[in-house]
C-alpha cells in the first residue's frame, strides 16, 4: 500500500451555480492525484503507454460530506492498493484547508492492451514498482 497527498486549488471555473465545485470535476482532480501518485513510485502513464498498456477505469464511487468552495486549498490524499490480478484500486480522502473531510471516494482500474484492449496482468518489472 502506498499513500501520496496532492494538493489542488480549486479555481473558478469548476464551481457550479451554488458556488460548489461541482461534483463531475472531482474525477477530474482524481484523475490529477492519481498520476502524480504513479509518478511518486517511479511509474508514469507515459511508461504505461509507451509499453503499450492502458489504465481504464471500471468503476468511481464518491461519498460526498461537505462542499468545496472557489479557491479551496484541497489535499487529495491517494491509497495505492497493491495491484490485484488485472485489477488496481485507489482510494482517496478530499480534505480543504481547515481540514475538513469533504469526500471520500474509491476507484477501480484495470490494466489493458493498448493494441486491443483486452484486459491483462501487469508485467513483473511494473508490478515490482508497485
Amino acid at each position: 500500500m502506498h499513500i501520496f497527498n496532492h494538493k489542488i486549488r480549486v479555481r473558478y471555473a469548476e464551481c457550479d451555480q451554488m458556488g460548489f465545485v461541482h461534483h463531475s470535476v472531482y474525477a477530474v482532480y482524481f484523475e490529477e492525484a492519481r498520476t502524480e501518485s504513479l509518478r511518486g513510485i517511479g511509474i508514469t502513464y507515459k511508461e504505461f503507454e509507451d509499453s503499450g498498456i492502458i489504465m481504464p477505469v471500471r468503476s468511481l464511487n464518491i461519498t460526498f460530506k461537505k462542499a468545496a468552495l472557489y479557491d479551496d486549498l484541497l489535499d487529495i490524499q491517494v491509497t495505492l492498493h497493491q495491484p490485484e490480478g488485472i485489477r488496481c484500486l485507489f482510494e482517496y480522502e478530499t480534505r480543504n484547508q481547515n481540514n475538513e473531510l469533504l469526500n471520500t471516494a474509491t476507484m477501480e482500474l484495470f490494466f489493458a492492451r493498448k493494441a486491443d484492449l483486452r484486459p491483462m496482468k501487469l508485467p513483473a518489472e511494473l508490478l515490482n514498482k508497485f
